[in-house]
């Protein structure tokens, strides 16, 4: 009985040794098995997912191209910078970290919204920018406690920056990518914190240009993810220059000029090339201070401001032009046959249609007026006449080929159509039938004509060739000077108006004599232009004449100047408005004189590019007329 329990227990230990085994044959297997497909199967895939543990590919922000003015003055350009970053995923502690930082750096209350609103929206192994603009003194501080600030690490870069602030409107400015910047099949740059991209004027319009395409390094990091050492690098393409038509003296010479306006605007065109050799609007911004993105707060003060810092009021601005419409009405009278240079209008003071009075500016009236006269006094009832009897439909054609009520076509932003009204568009846009006194109030620029200050300038600069001058802010190498069409317009019937505008400023009783520019080879023609903004009651009428400066700013008068120089070879365009300056003759004329003097004057003695030529012209003095 012992001897058979023995061998079943020796039979049990045999099984159980040999389930043993097995399984560790099986385990052993198993375990050779897949050493074979980690080592020799799919050696190849596992290499290269242990190198890209070991070895991080970064992408390289290209040098932004700079813009230069058109004697290659740099008006844009990019300066070295150190900035401190870090990598959220290798951080356990953000706050800890920020203290430290800021034992170092100023972090205020508007960065650290910034941090907390970029950490949200961005992934977690994408670094985060915490301040730009270190110093060589901040950046050594901080290397020497890199170690104990896990995921930090400072970088040398370029940051854009604007050397004139007379040029904010036109240049614009970069800024960081947001939400809405971001699209399918986007530039991977557009995930660096440390990107910028063109968000208004030239630097958004040529941005792609500017932009250039990006490269990559590729660099050893250890455990931590810290770099250890850069293995190859592949330059990516610097942004391409662009050189605009400014002249950055003059440039800053008009902005000097208008800053001295509550609000303004003003352009300054070559004729025989459309180049806007100068554009500034007032009041302005500083366009460094958005390179690195400005605070909400700052932005809301700049968004709600009512005199509209932010606008470009030279391209986005519209007004009503006021007489300076004045020349087209007689060109479109002219033009249909139905009047001529001597055809005649009494002018009592007052132009009456069915029981409606239209006033003229000068209460008592300019007696018998043709065009010349008409013009150099900018008669309100000479134009009435002339507009009645044409109809809205000539004034709008002609306007047109003008280059009123439609975009100019150039190179920035946001510029505005303009309008000039007709029956149609009334019926389509507000329901309702044109009537006659809508026609005679259009003939002084006023009602619903609505200008910018760059058609005022390029309307200029068609008087006074005939031509379809086109502006642009961007020259184009080796384009030769542009052949603009003619507009075909009567020689005869510009002439008449040229000659007009020139009695204006040169001739006694000019609505702009004693502004003249009194050096006969830089004479100036053009015309003044006064634009209501609000309706005069027939009280205010029987109470006399109202002072502008004795109503409060917003409701005064806008102030308009238009003209060309010199008079017997144009070369120059210039328009001007003076946001409620009250008169054209007293506001805006004395600035277009300043600035087409300063103009001729830099051309003729060659003066350098950097800076603005002599004084702003002779002095003015004398009393000018109320209206333009």
């Amino acid at each position: 009985m012992s001897a058979l329990k023995d061998i079943d227990q020796q039979r049990t230990f045999a099984r159980r040794a040999a389930m043993l085994v097995g399984g560790q044959i099986l385990l052993g297997g198993a375990l050779l098995w897949r050493m074979f497909d980690l080592q020799v199967r799919n050696a190849e895939k596992y290499a290269v997912l242990s190198e890209e543990n070991r070895i991080n590919t970064h992408i390289l922000i290209p040098p932004r191209g700079r813009i230069l003015d058109r004697f290659g003055v740099p008006i844009a350009i990019n300066q070295e910078d150190y900035r401190v970053l870090i990598v959220p995923e290798q951080v356990r502690n953000l706050a800890q970290i920020l203290s430290r930082v800021a034992s170092v750096v100023e972090i205020t209350d508007e960065d650290r919204a910034r941090i907390s609103r970029n950490r949200r929206r961005r992934r977690r192994f994408q670094p985060l920018v915490l301040k730009t603009g270190l110093t060589w003194e901040q950046v050594a501080k901080l290397e020497i406690n890199a170690p104990d600030l896990a995921g930090l690490r400072i970088e040398r870069g370029l940051s854009r920056n604007y050397p004139y602030d007379a040029v904010a409107h036109v240049l614009g400015y970069v800024g960081p990518v947001t939400d809405r910047d971001k699209r399918p099949g986007r530039d991977p740059m557009f995930d660096l914190p440390e990107f910028r991209i063109g968000k208004a004027g030239l630097e958004r319009t040529y941005d792609q240009l500017l932009r250039g395409s990006s490269g990559t390094k590729v660099v050893e990091i250890n455990a931590s993810g810290r770099v250890q050492r850069e293995l190859r690098r592949k330059p990516g393409t610097a942004g391409a220059d662009v050189t605009s038509t400014l002249d950055i003296g003059l440039q800053a010479y008009l902005a000097g000029r208008i800053a001295k306006e509550k609000a303004a605007a003003a352009v300054v065109v070559d004729i025989l090339t459309g180049d806007v050799l100068a554009m500034a609007s007032t009041p302005g911004y500083e366009p460094n201070a958005f390179v690195q993105g400005i605070s909400p707060k700052t932005w809301r003060s700049l968004r709600t401001n009512p005199l509209g810092p932010l606008t470009n009021k030279a391209i986005s601005g519209t007004y009503a032009p006021g007489s300076t419409f004045k020349m087209l009405v007689a060109l479109a009278g002219l033009d249909s046959g139905l009047i001529k240079p001597h055809t005649g209008f009494v002018c009592p003071g007052h132009f009456s249609l069915g029981s409606a009075r239209f006033h003229c500016w000068r209460r008592g009236g300019h007696g018998v007026v043709s065009l010349h006269n008409g013009i150099k006094q900018s008669c309100d009832v000479y134009f009435y006449n002339v507009a009645h009897r044409i109809g809205i439909q000539r004034i709008h054609d002609m306007a047109v080929r003008l280059g009123l009520g439609a975009r100019t076509g150039i190179d920035l932003p946001r510029e505005n159509t303009g309008l000039i009204p007709t029956a149609a568009w009334k019926k389509k846009y507000v329901r309702d039938r044109w009537y006659p006194g809508e026609t005679v109030v259009a003939g002084i620029g006023q009602g619903y004509v609505l200008t910018t200050p760059l058609q005022l300038a390029v309307m200029s600069a068609r008087l006074a060739t005939g031509k379809a001058v086109t502006p642009r802010m961007v020259r184009k190498e080796d384009a030769g000077l542009p052949d603009f069409s003619s507009m075909g317009i009567n020689p005869r019937h510009l002439a008449a108006v040229q000659k007009a505008m020139s009695g204006v400023t040169n001739e006694p009783g000019g609505t702009a004599f004693w502004t003249r520019i009194v050096e006969k080879q830089f004479a100036m023609a053009g015309k003044t232009g006064t634009s209501q903004v609000r309706r005069i009651t027939r009280a205010e009428r029987a109470r006399g004449v109202i002072r502008n400066k004795d109503l409060p700013w917003e409701r005064r008068d806008h102030a308009l100047f238009v003209a060309f120089a010199p008079v017997d070879n144009p070369r120059y365009a210039v328009s001007v408005i003076v946001e409620h300056g009250g008169s054209g003759s007293r506001a805006a004329a004395p600035v277009a004189k300043d600035i087409l003097l300063t103009a001729q004057k830099r051309r003729s003695a060659t003066v350098g590019p950097t800076g603005p030529a002599g004084g702003s012209g002779t002095k003015t003095g004398g009393k000018g007329e109320r209206r333009g």
